[in-house]
């Protein structure tokens, strides 16, 4: 929980205050429940896991409740973030039948799909250690999903690359064609913001890195580069500034590409095709 607490604060747990609610309202009221259950009916559930699994988003589970009308509670059987094997039974629930039902499928949804986002950054980890390489995740989220999917790649064994657009500036192709070169664009954006950011520069070739370098920003990113082309520029770059390789990484390639030495390797897989884990709820009246 102090993890949990530490990331969700401020912004960050109003975000996901605002997507439970909104997960909750586009389901509509459970008509089904409210026809087949007294008002007053109370019922047990525990949410299993049905395969080998980290266990990410159980402290979401009371801030979904809150948003039901009625009386729950629930308990953790396992801490948020370990590894658990099939069958394992990771939180119990009791309170009002409508309540429990009503927030069942929003609760699965949250926690399968950022178990599954740990699972799978847990397996890119795998490949990089003992590399001193650190795999980030990317901007590449579910709408409205950014902060829970972001704190499930920390959860995985993951690092953050950035929250949003205002933590860090990164200079795109676009950016860098309007403005005319890297040196003019980092020129600007240094002189029209006050403190300036870190700046990285998104580079397509090896004259790009030895400008972005002469600009002395604070990383470089090597974008789907061949591994020759990313070795000859990773041999150029400073160690004041650091380095990242991105686009077209696998879990078959990554160590390959971390023997390379670069400071960071992002995937965009973690968050954007990380397949589910699974959970279920078992309701006991």
């Amino acid at each position: 929980m102090e993890i949990f607490n530490a990331f969700f604060q401020g912004e960050a747990l109003n975000f996901l205050k605002k997507i439970i609610a909104l997960s909750l309202e586009e389901d509509g009221e459970d008509l089904t429940s409210r026809g087949l259950f007294k008002a007053d009916n109370h019922l047990t559930a525990r949410i299993v896991a049905k395969q080998n699994t980290l266990v990410v988003g159980l402290p979401i589970i009371p801030l979904i409740l809150e948003h039901i009308p009625g009386p729950a509670d629930c308990s953790f059987l396992v801490q948020e973030g370990h590894f658990v094997p099939e069958g394992t039974i990771v939180a119990t629930m009791h309170g009002l039948a409508y309540k429990l039902l009503k927030a069942e499928r929003v609760i699965l949804n949250f926690i399968c799909h950022l178990s599954g986002i740990a699972n799978l950054t847990h397996k890119f980890c795998q490949q990089l250690a003992g590399s001193g390489v650190t795999l980030l995740d990317t901007r590449k989220t579910l709408p409205g999903l950014r902060y829970p999917e972001k704190y499930a790649v920390m959860r995985g064994g993951g690092q953050n690359h950035r929250l949003n657009l205002t933590q860090m500036l990164m200079l795109k192709d676009n950016h860098i064609d309007h403005a005319g070169s890297i040196i003019f664009a980092v020129q600007k954006l240094r002189q029209s913001l006050t403190p300036c950011p870190p700046i990285e520069v998104e580079c397509r070739s090896l004259l790009e890195v030895k400008e972005a370098i002469k600009a002395n920003v604070n990383r470089i990113m090597l974008d789907n580069m061949s591994e020759q082309e990313m070795k000859n520029a990773l041999e150029l770059i400073p160690d004041h500034i650091e380095s990242e390789i991105s686009g077209g990484v696998t879990l078959n390639n990554i160590a390959a590409l971390a023997r390379l030495k670069p400071t960071y390797i992002s995937v965009g897989k973690l968050t954007l095709s990380a397949p589910a884990a699974d959970f279920s709820m078992q309701i006991k009246e």
